[in-house]
């Protein structure tokens, strides 16, 4: 029987900015896209969601953008490939922390906004994301667009993939 995986970006809230309903989600989810603080959120509302995720039984998948607060992750950037290997790692491995905090771990990477559409296309900058997941953890699974650049990156890495309808 076909399996169908129900997720959605949460840990985007802020004092300043709320943008969804974690708790709410979190009930019917099977995993969630946590911010890792670039795009969206607080360490404080990203260490909340990544609890009550835990609390609920769902996956967590790290969540990490372009530094783009202002415009919410959905202006594309072109960074050197090093720049933005070590901007993911950073954020990964942030979300890591947090979640180990409160009893969980980040099982896989669905990169947001515009990061998430520019590698659907952008051969270098998806192998520096790719090269970013296997140097913080390398069983960590890549959720990314069907037929995209990125899957076929992280599948020629050795990494997990998993495709987005």
């Amino acid at each position: 029987m076909a399996e169908i995986d129900l997720n959605a970006d949460l840990g985007e809230n802020s004092p300043d900015r709320v943008v969804g309903d974690d708790a709410s989600l979190l009930a019917i989810v099977t995993s969630a896209n946590v911010s890792c603080g670039y795009h969206a959120g607080s360490p404080e509302g990203i260490r909340a969601t990544l609890g009550a995720a835990v609390a609920n039984g769902v996956a967590i998948g790290a969540h990490p953008a372009y530094r783009d607060y202002d415009g919410f992750g959905r202006r594309a950037m072109d960074l050197p490939s090093a720049a933005l290997q070590a901007e993911v790692e950073y954020q990964l491995g942030a979300l890591a922390g947090l979640a180990s905090a409160v009893g969980g771990r980040v099982t896989y990477v669905k990169p947001h906004g515009a990061l998430y559409t520019t590698i659907a296309r952008d051969r270098r900058q998806a192998k520096a994301v790719v090269a970013a997941i296997k140097a913080v953890n390398p069983n960590l699974t890549m959720l990314g667009l069907a037929g995209g650049v990125a899957l076929d990156v992280a599948r020629e890495a050795g990494l997990a993939v998993a495709a987005e309808a």
